[in-house]
């Protein structure tokens, strides 16, 4: 399975765009050469703004751009795209409504070097509490493509989170992406596993380990966060006996809190949420070590799903 970047893939996505329309622009907050938007810079050099350390006033910028007729992306680390600016996106771009496109790169625990005042493992949170804003998490390089188009055609406020390293590349890239749809895939098992991002192919790892064991998992994609698909969530769920969420973020705001509030009063299955337990994140020398630290890691996902099978 070939591993990609996200962060290549939003950059190369970028230049694309702004070779097919002019009124595209992007902005950055310092950090251009890790969220790629530094390729964007190269090609287009007159329509890039170098904002700085200064992620309130970039949004502003943003903000001002669209009203001019400008498409802007915005991207910085996820932990500064959500944290630093709230004020910012929620009154200056949500409430009117306007169309710009925030990128927070290193979302999660990915940037495990830096710690946790680098990690965002509460973006999520942040952003689908937001009217009018549309939420991605995409899993793989190819599906950070098809959820950028989505975002170029939405008029509105969009924000996607893309993880710092390569990820497994589970997405055919003529697939027709629908905001808000839940992708199949793997579907054959009575356990749901609805995961997003980096989970995905965790996931799967998991299934593989449980399968020895006769527990089989159906795993859904889930890359819009917000909107939900609440049928696509009620056709991942029959023939289950129960369902996991698995997301790295906190459990507290996230995907699984989003998708429980769309299956309220439509599903009573026994579910558990896989995620950060209310914690913030921490340094360590590679990923996979924090991925294990905060129990994220395709054993403990398979230990949750033990422990929700005896309770089924």
């Amino acid at each position: 399975m070939q591993n990609l970047s996200q962060r290549v893939a939003y950059g190369e996505t970028l230049v694309k765009f702004g070779a097919e329309n002019e009124k595209v622009v992007a902005l950055e907050a310092d950090l251009g050469k890790s969220t790629m938007s530094i390729m964007f810079q190269e090609k287009y050099p007159e329509r890039y703004f170098e904002m700085g350390i200064a992620e309130a006033n970039m949004i502003s910028v943003a903000a001002g751009l669209s009203l001019t007729g400008k498409i802007p992306f915005a991207s910085t680390f996820a932990v500064f795209a959500s944290g630093r600016p709230y004020d910012q996106i929620r009154t200056s771009v949500c409430i009117p409504k306007l169309n710009v496109k925030i990128c927070g790169s290193s979302a999660g625990l990915s940037d495990f070097g830096d710690g946790s005042t680098h990690q965002s493992i509460d973006d999520i949170a942040i952003m689908r509490v937001l009217p009018n804003m549309t939420v991605f998490s995409p899993v793989d390089a190819v599906e950070t493509v098809q959820c950028m188009r989505a975002m170029l055609e939405i008029d509105g406020p969009c924000y996607i989170r893309v993880n710092r390293n390569d990820l497994p590349i589970l997405t055919e890239e003529n697939r027709a992406f629908e905001v808000g749809r839940v992708y199949p895939i793997k579907t054959d098992g009575d356990i749901t596993v609805f995961a997003t991002g980096v989970m995905v192919s965790i996931a799967l790892e998991a299934a593989k380990v449980l399968a020895a064991e006769g527990i089989n998992l159906k795993v859904y994609n889930v890359p819009t966060i917000k909107p939900l698909n609440t049928d696509d969530l009620l056709a991942a769920l029959e023939g289950s006996k129960a369902f996991v969420t698995a997301e790295e973020h906190n459990v507290m705001g996230g995907m699984g809190g989003a998708i429980l509030e769309a299956l309220a009063g439509k599903c009573t299955l026994p579910s558990t949420l896989v995620g950060v337990k209310d914690s913030f994140g921490t340094s360590a020398y590679n990923y996979n070590d924090l991925l294990n630290r905060y129990e994220l890691d395709a054993p403990a996902l398979a230990d949750a799903v033990r422990k929700l099978v005896k309770e089924v």
